[in-house]
């Protein structure tokens, strides 16, 4: 899973450190440290992380998210 945090329009309001400690830290009072390659296993904690940031500084790469997508179960057979 890449991630891409604004750190722009990050305020360090620190929603996604509670939230995702394994992926986001914050680093003083401000300063938000991050992995962008988060496990696949943080994905739930993540999704939580990204809803909750007030300013929506955090981005989670959809082509990766569809990628390790599982396939749909009610696919057409022949037979």
């Amino acid at each position: 899973m890449r991630l891409v945090v604004d750190l722009n329009r990050c305020q360090g309001y620190a929603q996604c450190a509670f939230l995702a400690p394994d992926v986001f830290a914050m680093h003083g009072d401000e300063g938000l440290l991050y992995d962008p390659q988060a496990e696949a296993d943080q994905r739930e904690r993540v999704a939580q992380a990204v809803a909750a940031c007030p300013v929506q500084a955090i981005l989670v790469d959809e082509l990766d998210l569809a990628a390790t997508a599982p396939a749909s179960s009610g696919e057409a057979s022949d037979g």
